[in-house]
């Protein structure tokens, strides 16, 4: 759905020169390490198509989603030339939507390696496939036991061409955790156990881990976004996102005046009050003591976050907005962090949930030059193994 500025009751700008400049930050770090982009849910909320064409663009070539349907649609935003994996395993009967859409499935289980092994016999071809361990995470991939069985039965992968080997750390945003140099070891241990193939290991923050953690291909998401993925230290990406809201009604209020939902605020003194056109319906977080800003000056939030608006205190701001204008909720003086700070969460979580009914905007603050990745393509690097 797109939303005029005209009907809008916000407007989220998203800066793509921004993702690319954070793109060519990350695979500048990883050395001859080839630098994928993460794209599920919809490229975190911001738009798959324009943030994966400018990627495209940019020189990536591998490209994660979570869902076949995901797959399906940045395919027909691409073209034929990406790479495009499938992170969520394959639900059953859908190997020729993803043959179709030229997709490789990420297998998690022998199940689901049998599935793909079937579907390659039937088609009478070779079929290509990612693998993912279970180092430690527990959530999703092949488990240490599982990974033995295909080690003692090789025709397990019969008919498939293993593109990629890969695992996921759960806590690489924690330098320190012990977890990290656990699922390095155990990566290694299980990949051991499997053909030769092109391995990858590092996410967002994996990156900052250093270079074992790197191995032949990254996959960053978080931090393309603008996120820190290194919540101990500075933020060293781009901001991406400014979210700015319109000014639906001012009013002045006397001594005591009750505001919002509960009473929950009322006026300790006679007060100038904004309503802006943004609320937990649009994703706002309901319980973030946050701020607004308008030209620099803070505006607090007077009451409980509403579904479709907020009322902010405009009292002590020197520069004040008029009805209609815009007030800035992500931006310079406060990013997708600090509000996900403020409401106990992670900015993860903020950006996938901000809602389609504001008015999106895409810009280049500093031009798309198109650069082909200087890291040879991950899958040149190692030989890409079919069992027959």
């Amino acid at each position: 759905m797109t939303v005029s500025l005209e009907r809008a009751g916000a407007v989220l700008t998203v800066d793509l020169g921004a993702i690319v400049s954070n793109w060519r930050l990350l695979r500048a770090k990883l050395g001859n390490t080839a630098c994928a982009a993460v794209v599920k849910a919809d490229a975190y909320g911001l738009g798959a198509a324009e943030v994966a064409g400018v990627l495209a663009e940019a020189g990536v070539r591998s490209f994660f989603v979570a869902h076949p349907g995901e797959g399906i649609a940045l395919r027909g935003a691409l073209g034929g030339d990406a790479r495009i994996f499938v992170l969520n395993g394959t639900p059953a009967g859908t190997e020729v939507d993803f043959a179709a859409a030229d997709l490789v499935p990420v297998i998690n289980s022998l199940a689901e390696l049998s599935a793909w092994r079937k579907h390659a016999a039937a088609a009478g071809r070779p079929i290509d496939v990612a693998l993912q361990l279970d180092s430690g995470m527990s959530r999703l991939g092949l488990p240490s036991r599982d990974v033995a069985a295909i080690a003692d039965d090789w025709t397990r992968l019969e008919g498939l061409r293993i593109k990629l080997v890969m695992s996921h750390l759960a806590c690489a945003d924690e330098p320190r955790h012990p977890a990290n140099e656990a699922q390095l070891r155990e990566f290694n241990r299980l990949r051991a156990m499997l053909p030769p193939a092109p391995a990858s290991l590092a996410n967002s923050s994996g990156i900052f881990l250093g270079r074992s953690f790197h191995f032949d291909l990254a996959r960053p998401g978080a931090a393309l976004y603008g996120i820190n993925p290194t919540p101990s230290a500075e933020n060293p990406m781009r901001p991406v996102v400014r979210l700015s809201a319109r000014v639906i009604q001012i009013r002045d209020v006397p001594t005591g005046t009750g505001i919002g939902y509960g009473h929950a605020a009322s006026a300790g003194r006679a007060s100038r009050l904004a309503t802006i056109s943004i609320g937990y319906a649009d994703g706002w977080p309901r319980n973030a003591p946050a701020h607004a800003f308008f030209r620099g000056s803070r505006l607090p939030f007077a009451g409980r976050v509403s579904m479709d608006s907020i009322v902010l205190d405009l009292t002590d701001c020197a520069i004040q907005p008029r009805e209609g204008e815009l007030v800035d909720l992500i931006c310079e003086e406060q990013s997708i962090d600090d509000v996900a700070e403020a409401a106990g969460t992670i900015g993860y979580e903020i950006l996938t949930r901000l809602g389609r009914r504001f008015h999106r905007r895409y810009v280049h603050a500093e031009p798309v030059i198109e650069q082909p990745d200087r890291a040879p393509p991950y899958d040149r690097m190692m030989p890409t193994v079919a069992i027959q």
